[in-house]
């Protein structure tokens, strides 16, 4: 009697694993210092502290940080093949565009950079959302507005999910930011987490 039950266990148990695997979302992030923790240990970042969060609640989701600080829309092209290879993700999470903004990158070919990213994500078939990507407005209201209408306009180009900016309600507060006032701290990380939970969620539901 024991040893029919150990089969049938065993049986269940090659049957059910692969549909438990095929269930995995596995969510690379494409991400900038924003993402990356910078001036913070890795262990501080948001992306680490949302996947603690995932795994005390045995959630079937895990996150793959690629995240470089300094990270342009064509420098992460250039890295994608690369990483979708190594990592296969069910979903892509561009957070990407700040720097270009910021060096005063020609807007249409950020444009044609993002699409690419989202493009080259999509033939590995995985599901794709980009980050809406606000610049500080010293670099002129024409400028400022062309750089973030972008971001919509690659969204319904390519049907990715449009995320909003985590960093819309912390900029601005000190008490949030790291000296150089570009950086969220320590405390606005666990914002951050949050955010981004509530975000990702809605956007697995949506897919």
């Amino acid at each position: 009697m024991t040893h029919s039950i150990l089969r049938l266990v065993f049986i269940l148990f090659l049957v059910i694993k692969p549909l438990s695997a095929a269930a995995d979302n596995t969510i690379l992030i494409l991400g900038d210092s924003l993402s990356a923790a910078y001036g913070l240990q890795q262990e501080q970042g948001w992306v680490k502290l949302l996947q603690d969060k995932y795994d005390d609640e045995q959630a079937d989701i895990e996150l793959i940080n690629a995240s470089i600080s300094g990270e342009t829309s064509g420098g992460a092209l250039r890295r994608l093949d690369a990483l979708l290879e190594q990592y296969e993700p069910t979903h892509v999470l561009i957070e990407l565009g700040a720097n270009d903004g910021l060096r005063g990158f020609p807007v249409k070919k950020m444009q044609t950079n993002l699409t690419a990213l989202i493009q080259k994500s999509q033939a590995a078939n995985a599901m794709t959302a980009l980050m809406e990507i606000y610049i500080p407005p010293n670099y002129g209201p024409r400028y400022s507005k062309m750089f973030t209408d972008t971001f919509s306009r690659v969204s319904e180009e390519t049907n990715a999910h449009l995320m909003n900016f985590f960093m819309l309600n912390i900029a601005g507060q000190p008490e949030l930011m790291q000296n150089d006032n570009l950086h969220p701290n320590k405390k606005a990380q666990l914002l951050i987490r949050d955010e981004m939970y509530d975000s990702i969620k809605k956007w697995l539901n949506k897919d």
